[in-house]
């Protein structure tokens, strides 16, 4: 299986990059190949420019192309998922998600900002061709708390609700890997 994760998050020290991160961690027996996207880390000018011609931004739009899986996390601001995610989904091609399955993951200050992953980025994703798109998971502040050494610290329902979201990925990526084991014996 093939993922590609998006970090849609402008801060450098964030729990939507953390958990987009930590679900990577989550699939590492099944992924054959995975790359991140830190949106953050593109060049802006070739961004807001929409210069797909530009290498970093083409190689960005070529992982998606690539991916069986597509992870995009994203911070919620004002119940809409960030305005650096929605440029750099506005650059792919029309049907860049068609035939892959989507997982979204959003973080946010309260509860109140938990249906944005519904009424606002499902809609968008939808629009890029995803048809198959797995529970989104979304997480408040205080169900990732900072740990003193870095990162954060996942509460116990979230890490439930994330393993829940990924459980269909996980049979079928594991008879995968029992059929290529018995083809080779």
């Amino acid at each position: 299986m093939h993922i590609t994760s998006i970090s849609g998050s402008p801060s450098e020290r964030s729990r939507s990059a953390w958990l987009t991160q930590f679900a990577l961690t989550r699939l590492e027996g099944v992924a054959t190949r995975s790359e991140h996207i830190t949106l953050r880390g593109l060049p802006a000018a070739a961004l807001l420019g929409a210069d797909t011609t530009d290498a970093a931004i083409a190689q960005a739009v070529d992982a998606v192309g690539a991916a069986s899986l597509v992870i995009v996390g994203t911070p919620i601001y004002k119940a809409a998922y960030s305005g650096l995610l929605k440029v750099f989904l506005d650059l792919l091609p029309p049907d860049a998600l068609r035939g892959k399955t989507v997982l979204p993951l959003a973080t946010g200050g309260s509860t109140a900002h938990l249906l944005a992953l519904d009424y606002a980025l499902k809609p968008v994703l939808s629009a890029l061709g995803a048809r198959h798109v797995l529970d989104g998971v979304f997480a408040t502040d205080a169900q990732l708390q900072r740990h003193e050494a870095g990162g954060y610290v996942p509460e116990p329902d979230l890490l439930a609700r994330l393993d829940r979201a990924l459980e269909p990925l996980v049979p079928a990526a594991r008879m995968r890997i029992d059929a290529e084991l018995s083809c080779r014996r």
